[in-house]
C-alpha cells in the first residue's frame, strides 16, 4: 500500500503555528556545575522559532537538588506568567532534569507543556557512585552532585515520573573515552544511554555527541523544536 503523503502547510497554517509558539514559554535549566551561559545557543533557536524564553542561573555546587529547585524554577514561571503566555515548556540539561523532577514532585502546574531532557542522569551516574568518595569531587561538585549516584537511595531514584509529556536526548560519543570504562554500556561520558530513561517517556532519542556540548548542536536544537510541536521526535 502506497503511505500518503501529507499535504505542504499553506500559509495560514504557518501563521497558526507561529501564534502559537509566540503564547508558549520555554525555561531552560542547565546542569551540574554549568552557568546559564551554556544553554545560550538554544536560547537563542527558541527565540528566533518564536518562543518566549527563560534561560534560568542557579547556584548548582553550593546546595542540594531539593533546595535548588523551588528558588530556582518559581520566579520563571512567574515571569512567564506575568506575559500571559499558555503554555509553559521545559528543557532541561543533565542535572537540570533531576531539579525540575524535584520540582514537579511537590508541583502541580495549571499550565499544559512538554519536557525535553537533555542527557538526564534519571537513574543516577556510575561515575558518582565511582567518585563522591574523593574530597575533591566533593568540593567541586557539590552537595547536589553527591544526589547522583545510582543506589535506590540516592535522589534519583527516590523521585517519580515527570508527569508531562517527556522527550529525552541522550549522547553516545563521548568527548573522550577514559571515562567510558566506568559504564557497563554506551554512554556521553557522563551518563549511561541507559540510565538517562525514565518510566512513562513519551519518546527516546540518541544521537552522535558528547555530555557536555549537546545543548549546542544545531540538530539538537531542531529536535527539541519538533518534540515542543508534536510531542515526538524526528526520525
Amino acid at each position: 500500500m502506497t503511505e500518503a503523503i501529507p499535504e505542504a502547510a499553506t500559509p495560514e497554517d504557518q501563521g497558526a503555528a507561529r501564534e502559537k509558539r509566540q503564547r508558549a514559554g520555554v525555561i531552560l535549566l542547565h546542569g551540574l556545575a554549568r552557568t546559564r551561559r551554556s544553554m545560550r545557543p538554544l536560547a537563542n533557536y527558541l527565540r528566533r522559532c518564536g518562543y518566549l524564553v527563560v534561560n534560568i542561573g542557579y547556584p548548582s555546587r553550593k546546595y542540594r537538588v531539593d533546595d535548588l529547585a523551588r528558588p530556582a524554577i518559581l520566579p520563571a514561571i512567574s515571569q512567564l506568567r506575568r506575559a500571559d503566555v499558555s503554555t509553559i515548556h521545559f528543557v532541561t540539561h543533565s542535572m537540570g532534569g533531576i531539579l525540575l523532577r524535584s520540582f514537579l514532585t511537590a508541583e502541580v502546574l495549571p499550565e499544559p507543556g512538554k519536557v525535553v531532557m537533555l542527557c538526564p542522569p534519571n537513574q543516577g551516574s556510575e561515575l558518582v557512585d565511582r567518585f563522591r568518595s574523593y574530597s575533591w569531587f566533593r568540593l567541586f561538585f557539590g552537595p547536589a552532585g553527591c544526589q547522583l549516584g545510582t543506589a535506590p537511595t540516592d535522589l534519583p531514584s527516590r523521585l517519580g515520573i515527570c508527569n508531562r509529556p517527556l522527550g529525552i536526548i541522550i549522547g553516545n560519543r563521548p568527548a573522550t573515552s577514559l571515562l567510558s570504562r566506568f559504564f557497563p554500556g554506551p554512554n556521553d561520558g557522563k551518563v549511561s544511554v541507559a540510565r538517562a530513561q525514565l518510566s512513562g517517556m513519551q519518546d527516546f532519542l540518541i544521537m552522535p555527541y558528547g555530555h557536555s556540548f549537546i545543548m549546542n548542536r544545531r540538530p539538537v536544537h531542531e529536535q527539541v523544536v519538533c518534540f515542543l510541536e508534536n510531542g515526538r521526535f524526528a526520525r
